[in-house]
């Protein structure tokens, strides 16, 4: 599932001229950082496009406050000589402030140039990594369960039943 990320054109309308030409003059700034480092800190940005649950969406300077959860995706950017840029984030939160502020927080961030090898094999990592923690995830909780019923056998033995509990490979168990 390849995803057409290229920039569209088209600048802010005229009637969204106005109070805030000095922000849109000076562009945006982005900062993409991760619990561990600054993925990126840049500043001059035509626009900006990402993605959340419901979709691909831009943000032009003089955009609205905005708070979203995104995607495993894609952040892409344009600068003010016309340059394009990439940052595969691991899903995260971006926010917009002042019409010009963007910063996003991520578990994890890979800027690089080429848009095709950031959707090929980071993007593929990362979607990977997430179907891995989920099925941790399921396994813990299974195990979970398994250990609150052993704690109610004990705690209430008058209620137990007569089928007897198998565990299974991944730590939780089954009824024969």
């Amino acid at each position: 599932m390849s995803t057409d990320l290229r920039m569209s054109p088209s600048p802010p309308r005229e009637e969204d001229r106005g109070e805030g030409e000095a922000k849109r003059a000076e562009g945006l700034s982005l900062l993409v950082t991760t619990p561990t480092s600054v993925a990126a800190k840049l500043t001059g940005l035509r626009h900006l496009r990402a993605e959340d649950a419901s979709g691909a969406f831009g943000i032009w300077p003089g955009h609205a406050d905005l708070l979203t959860a995104l995607a495993v995706s894609v952040v892409s950017w344009r600068d003010a000589a016309g340059r394009e840029g990439y940052c595969a984030v691991r899903g995260g939160v971006l926010t917009v402030r002042d019409g010009a502020r963007i910063a996003v927080a991520t578990r994890e961030a890979v800027v690089g140039d080429d848009l095709q090898a950031l959707e090929r094999d980071v993007l593929a990592r990362f979607r990977h990594d997430r179907e891995e923690e989920g099925e941790a995830h399921s396994g813990a909780r299974r195990m979970h369960l398994a250990a609150i019923r052993h704690i109610l056998t004990y705690l209430h033995p008058d209620r137990r039943t007569n089928t007897p509990v198998v565990p299974i490979a991944d730590g939780g168990e089954e009824a024969p």
